[in-house]
């Protein structure tokens, strides 16, 4: 039996610039996780997990968890994946042999908070495919092809970022550059210390945020069509991330604060954001803490001074339905 894992993922900075040729900052959370079981079998076959099963206790409990999961599990992306991953091998002439498999699949990443929570299912599958079929994909082309399931198999909106960083774990700054895109078909990632880290947090709510899925599809018409709002804000977050990384390789807290609080103002002046998203940011600014998204909504990241003023941050968004927690790289 095969078992695999992939972990979500925060963006610390630079985020959403990943899907508009941009540079991003971003870290593995090993406090949540995607796991994946793959055993032969007679017949191929994928397991439903807890969110793929029409079956609740009652129509409150089919509204609860539609409002926390969404209308999908993780049986469309696994799908979708084996499309794309059996299209891949035949296009590069990779023979896989015939036999057949069974897929398990479990998650405790928080869903639609923009933590990466479908892309840990399809990387989780595709390391346990690469053990089965005993080939070995390079980084690079797991992440491409991670991307690829989604956008191309089931045509959502979605950047690099996420299957990145879940793919090389760590800390990693990447660099979307459009000649490197062009010229390779995927950008420089660069692996960085986590040592470099101050004292980060992470904080979530426990009810539904609007999924990556809606949030992203207005921009990118924008970008497309060259507004120039929208084209310099990309620009701009693409050098919020460069910076940040001398920052970190420079041990300038202060400078990183700054850039993580300035990622999420620019944000906040393109995209419309929902005043529980902003209450979330506010409140942990209220303490003295930098703040951002993490992803798409739903979850930010940023830096807190020492445990006094983590103890405050938790306090302070405990009441607001907003959990904390100090992630495991």
């Amino acid at each position: 039996m095969i078992e695999t894992y992939a972990y979500a993922r925060a963006g610390l900075l630079g985020n959403p610039s990943d899907g508009y040729y941009g540079k991003t900052i971003s870290f593995i959370l090993k406090n949540f996780r995607a796991r994946v079981l793959l055993y032969p079998s007679a017949r191929l076959e994928i397991k439903t997990g807890k969110a793929d099963t029409p079956i609740w206790e009652h129509l409150e409990d089919l509204r609860a968890t539609t409002r926390w999961r969404g209308y999908y599990g993780g049986l469309r992306v696994i799908q979708a994946l084996l499309m794309r991953f059996t299209d891949y091998c035949l296009e590069q002439g990779i023979e896989l042999h015939d036999r057949n498999f069974t897929i398990e699949y479990e998650s405790t990443i928080p869903l639609r908070l923009g933590m990466g929570g479908s892309s840990a299912i399809i990387i989780a599958t595709l390391r346990a495919l690469q053990q089965f079929f005993e080939i070995e994909l390079s980084q690079p082309v797991q992440a491409n092809l991670a991307l690829q399931t989604e956008t191309l198999e089931l045509g959502v909106g979605a950047g690099l970022q996420d299957r990145v960083i879940q793919v090389y774990e760590g800390l990693v700054f990447m660099d979307f550059a459009r000649e490197l895109m062009a010229q390779r078909g995927f950008g420089d990632y660069q692996p960085l210390d986590a040592g470099l880290l101050p004292n980060i947090y992470v904080a979530y709510r426990t009810s539904l945020s609007e999924g990556t899925e809606v949030f992203h599809n207005n921009i990118r018409a924008r970008f497309e069509d060259g507004d120039p709002v929208v084209v310099n804000a990309m620009q701009r977050w693409a050098a919020i991330a460069e910076e940040g990384k001398q920052a970190l390789l420079a041990g300038d807290t202060a400078a990183l604060n700054g850039l993580i609080n300035e990622n999420f103002d620019l944000r906040s002046k393109v995209y419309r954001i929902s005043e529980g998203n902003l209450e979330m940011v506010r409140t942990a600014r209220s303490v003295g803490a930098s703040a951002k998204f993490a992803g798409s909504g739903g979850a930010i990241v940023g830096a807190y001074e020492d445990e006094a003023q983590f103890e405050r941050l938790r306090e302070a968004l405990s009441p607001i339905g907003v959990a904390v927690l100090k992630p495991k790289m």
